[in-house]
Order: structure tokens, then sequence, then C-alpha cells
């Protein structure tokens, strides 16, 4: 049975393995055609004794590696560290991949005495609106600030829910504090190479006088960013199984989303409409009072407000 189960190519005409789903039923005919009398239920026992289970693919290699990202991710931690022991501000942002508003169907399942009916396909042009979840987690509070764009997903629309977080709830809890530090990926809206990313970042900070510490994440590391599983994994297992059919729906998932660690999370809905393929100009761009960190300066930088 063992040899049945080793990972080979299906139809090698060298191993001559036939068999491309390895399920009990499957291994038990291929056993009973070598002469053995066994049915599924003893091929369960055996796989079970011989701590075989059930098991899925995990990503864990990458094609693209880089030799400081080590080094980056040590300094990350580090400097998370230093910020939260001095009281200042540390969160960690990130956009969620956009749902689809209307009676589709969502992954996961729940209890119920008879399934709910959605629509057969999911095309975006039956959707009555799109949902883009941008996040703010502050790391030191345990606490999820959730902002539900309906446009697009844009530098200006991830600095304009980094300014609400702070207006409505760093400024309050951190008074006095001047010094905020930004954890974000190296892609999508708050990507390490984005000028207008840096350039709404310099309106934020010349307008609540504040310097801004942005650490980016290497390259394909974004799995690690902490408000992936502390807080997006959750609000997934919120509202599985249920359809996000209006952005009330949306929003209250959000909201009631709990752990027994004590994670809490607001919602706020933004109506803006945030438009694609904007660019800055180069006065714009010298104007910005960037100062990159001596470590890994492409992914390590300050933002200082202008006096």
């Amino acid at each position: 049975m063992e040899d049945l189960l080793k990972d080979e190519t299906a139809g090698d005409p060298i191993t001559g393995l036939k068999w491309t789903k390895k399920t009990s039923h499957t291994i038990s005919r291929a056993l009973q055609r070598q002469g053995y009398e066994v049915g599924a239920d003893t091929v369960r026992r055996l796989l079970k004794k011989g701590r075989y289970v059930l098991r899925a693919n995990r990503k864990r290699m990458n094609k693209r590696k880089n030799s400081n990202r080590d080094r980056q991710m040590r300094y990350l931690v580090r400097k998370r560290k230093q910020h939260e022991k001095a009281g200042f501000p540390s969160i960690s942002v990130d956009a969620k991949q956009r749902e689809l508003i209307g009676n589709f169907k969502n992954p996961g399942r729940t209890y119920r005495r008879r399934a709910l009916d959605v629509l057969e396909s999911d095309y975006p042009s039956d959707a009555d609106g799109v949902a883009i979840p941008y996040g703010i987690y502050d790391t030191a509070h345990n606490e999820g600030f959730v902002v539900v764009g309906v446009s697009h997903q844009t530098p200006e629309f991830a600095v304009a829910c980094i300014r609400r977080w702070w207006l409505r709830i760093g400024k309050r809890r951190f008074p006095g504090k001047q010094h905020l530090l930004i954890q974000a990926d190296c892609g999508g809206a708050n990507g390490n190479r984005l000028w207008t990313w840096k350039y709404a970042l310099q309106q934020f900070a010349d307008e609540c006088r504040l310097t801004i510490t942005v650490t980016h994440l290497p390259t394909s590391a974004s799995k690690w960013n902490l408000i992936e599983h502390k807080l997006f994994c959750h609000i997934e297992e919120n509202w599985a199984g249920v359809p996000l059919i209006n952005y009330e729906t949306v929003l209250k998932f959000i909201r009631t989303t709990r752990t027994e660690t004590g994670l809490k999370c607001r919602a706020y809905l933004d109506q803006k409409q945030y438009q694609t393929g904007n660019h800055i100009s180069k006065e714009q761009k010298a104007c910005i009072n960037l100062k990159p960190h001596r470590v890994l300066p492409k992914w390590n930088y300050t933002i200082f407000p202008h006096a």
C-alpha cells in the first residue's frame, strides 16, 4: 500500500502508476488486483495507523528569492518593538480582495435546515457594486479598523483610510505622540515604488503634523503581514457561507468579528469615487520630505512634515 501512495506522475511508463486520485476505494481496488482481499474501510484504518491524513498543498516555495528578505523581516520586528516600547502608534495595513455585492455564492458553510439559493453565476455585471475593504490593524491594542471602499483601490484611498483611523482612533489613543509606524506590503495601493502613495502620505503628515515611518514587507512575503492572520482571516471566517447582498451586510460582519484573544473591529463605508491612473508632477515629487533609512532604503523610509 505504501508503494501505491508514492507521489509519482500518473501514467509514468517507468513506475507503472495508474492512479491520479488516491482515495481509499481506488487503493483497495488496486490491492485487490494484486491478490489482497481488502476493502475501503480496512484501507482507511491502515492509513490512519500509518499516520496518513488528507493534506492540502502548502505555499512554501518561491521562485523570487531575495537575499535581503530575512534581514528586512528582522528589521520590521525591531522597528515595531521600538515604537511600541516608546508608546508610539504602530499599525499594519493592507487591502483585502474586492468582493462583489449581490446574492452571490460566498465560500464556506453554515448550519441551516436548507441551503440558501444564490445566483448561478458571479459575473461582475450582475453585481450591485463592489466592496474594497482596506484594513488598519493596531498591533499594540489588537484592534482592527476597516474602511470599505466602493470604487477603486488607489494610493489616495489607502491614505484616506489611514487618515480616518488617525482622526477617529489614533489621535485620541496616542495623545501627544507625533510618530507613526506603518508596515505594509510592497505591492498594491501602498507599494514601495509608488510616488503617489508617498505624496499622499506627505499631505497627511503635513495636515496632522506627524512623522511617518514606513517599513515594507519584502517581495512575496505579504502573507506574513500581521493584518493577514490577525484580522482578515477572522473576518472571512465570520462571513463564510453567507451572501454579501449589500454594504450593510459587509459592515455588520466586519463589526461583529471577535476572537478569544479580544480582537475587536470597527467598520466604515467610504462612498467617494477614487480615480485611477493619477500621477504626480516633478514639483510635487520634489516637495516630498522623505529620508531613506540606512538599512535597505528601498523598503524603509521616513516622511517628515514640512516646517
